[in-house]
């Protein structure tokens, strides 16, 4: 099946910033289109901004003058919903709520043919219930865009309960064609993106309600070690806080709040004060002009230890061994003993995260999952008020002498960047098994719509298998509040076909 013809007008209601974007995809597609707003003067005022948008494109060489002028005769603003009678897609682009909406729709059916296909960028609502008032509820399906609509890829095209396979396909094609990358998933809260997402924003939060990192140094982590683009504090700032917190508090409520997508008390307090990141010039941040930007805790030079000893596995962090090497220093093995850690000439243990903590152990000190260990800039460590001195000394100066800045965080289990990636992952397990999305769809829709620098099974595939699990079954056992419980899609990816000594 194709995707919607390109002599066919698709209609736009709704022109704010995302209805403008839509209706310029389509129109830069090929597309004539019908811009329509209930506010008197607000198409035209869409229409006029998105000629002016066509005209940077032109000034920038992105699109040719012709082109431009095509696209210009093809834009129409509508005086009502009469006018988009002959369309063959209407997009809604309008408030997020639900009786809105469904008035909407309810109006749109009186009046464009039988074969109109009916679409809601809705964010945070649910497809089904959108449609479900409606008589022909079948070709009636969601259309997510991400914001701003003509620069980013993703699409995500969500199947409500009573959308046909014939409707879903064709929004699905269409998306396609025009330029984009549509991903295909079930009508579930949050979506794909918006449901996967949220361990990234929580965890970080709940460092940070723990005392255990300021924002600088948890958002500096997660880029300079985790890889991702930016940090959870500097980019809710962007998105804004409201707007955030309104989406996770809609995923918990739809989910019959589910401790696993439950809302920051910190981000609440923020929105409270009137702290919304960037729009109002501050939030986690200080975003005024001549602030000052916080610099994330860097520690003080130390010197590295003259050897290591490396007893068993260090599994994701084996890099580790080479990058040591290179530095100079002496590693020497203990193959006979059991363990994924380094012991440092004080006696004391260097260990990757892995869901426990210093405090439980006489002289330990993790350090937290990197993307790339080589090229990570940045690495935490972690320890207890009994860590020795000399042990997190030698620690800090062992990732220092391997060109890496540290930050040394509070005694939490999982630290930031491994307990965000082992969430992340099983919650898109749990996805899967509820056939939300298939792991390809998946992976795409987080790596394009968050710029993630994996999506969550390209992660699982780098890692030894069973380790997100294990990680958050020793995160479950110190917070039993259920966070942290691993999902049975993740138990079952560990186990099945898992070589683990022992049988059942």
């Amino acid at each position: 099946m194709t995707g919607l013809d390109l002599s066919s007008p698709v209609a736009v209601v709704g022109t704010g910033t995302m209805g403008q974007g839509i209706a310029q995809v389509a129109l830069v597609a090929g597309h004539p289109v019908r811009l329509y707003d209930a506010v008197p003067g607000r198409a035209q005022e869409a229409a006029a901004a998105i000629g002016g948008r066509l005209d940077r494109l032109v000034a920038k060489g992105r699109l040719g003058a012709a082109d431009r002028d095509a696209a210009r005769a093809r834009l129409t603003p509508a005086d009502s919903l009469a006018a988009l009678a002959d369309c063959g897609l209407v997009v809604e682009a309008v408030l997020e709520r639900l009786d809105v909406k469904q008035r909407l729709f309810g109006e749109l059916e009186e009046i464009v043919a039988e074969d109109c296909l009916l679409a809601t960028n809705t964010s945070s609502l649910s497809v089904t219930a959108i449609g479900g008032a409606l008589r022909h509820p079948g070709r009636f399906v969601g259309l997510h865009f991400f914001n701003p609509a003509p620069l980013l890829p993703l699409v995500e095209v969500v199947s409500g309960f009573a959308t046909d396979f014939t409707s879903a396909t064709r929004a699905y094609e269409t998306a396609r064609a025009w330029g984009k990358t549509p991903v295909a998933c079930a009508d579930t809260p949050g979506f794909i993106v918006n449901r996967i997402a949220r361990p990234f924003y929580a965890e970080a939060f709940a460092v940070y309600e723990a005392q255990a990192a300021e924002p600088a140094t948890v958002d500096a982590v997660l880029r300079e070690s985790g890889g991702f683009r930016m940090g959870a504090f500097e980019l809710t700032d962007l998105i804004g806080q409201d707007v955030n917190e309104s989406v996770t508090h809609s995923v918990w409520q739809s989910f019959f709040q589910d401790v696993r997508f439950t809302p920051s008390l910190a981000q609440r307090r923020l929105v409270e004060s009137g702290r919304l990141g960037r729009k109002t010039g501050r939030g986690w941040y200080d975003h005024a002009d001549d602030a000052e930007r916080p610099e994330p805790h860097t520690a003080d030079q130390e010197r590295p230890p003259a050897h290591v000893v490396v007893e068993g596995d260090l599994g994701p962090a084996a890099e580790l061994l080479t990058l040591i090497r290179e530095a100079g220093i002496e590693v020497r093995a203990e193959d006979e003993n059991e363990g994924t850690r380094l012991v440092l000439p004080s006696g004391g243990q260097l260990a990757l995260a892995d869901g426990q903590t210093s405090v439980e152990f006489s002289d330990v000190v993790y350090f937290d999952l990197a993307f790339d260990y080589r090229k990570a800039t940045r690495v935490a460590v972690s320890a207890s008020k009994d860590t020795a001195p000399r042990t997190l000394a030698e620690a800090v100066g062992l990732f220092q002498a391997l060109g890496k800045d540290v930050s040394v965080i509070g005694d939490v289990p999982g630290m930031i960047v491994a307990r965000t990636v082992a969430r992340i992952i099983d919650l898109a397990h749990d996805a899967v098994a509820k056939g939300v999305a298939t792991e390809e769809d998946i992976d795409t829709a987080m790596r394009l719509g968050v710029n993630y620098p994996l999506g969550p099974f390209e992660w699982c595939r780098r890692l030894p298998r069973g380790w997100a699990y294990d990680l958050l079954e020793e995160l479950h056992e110190r917070d039993p509040s259920g966070r942290y419980a691993p999902s049975l899609a993740l138990y079952r990816h560990s186990f099945a076909t898992d070589q683990r000594e022992g049988t059942a």
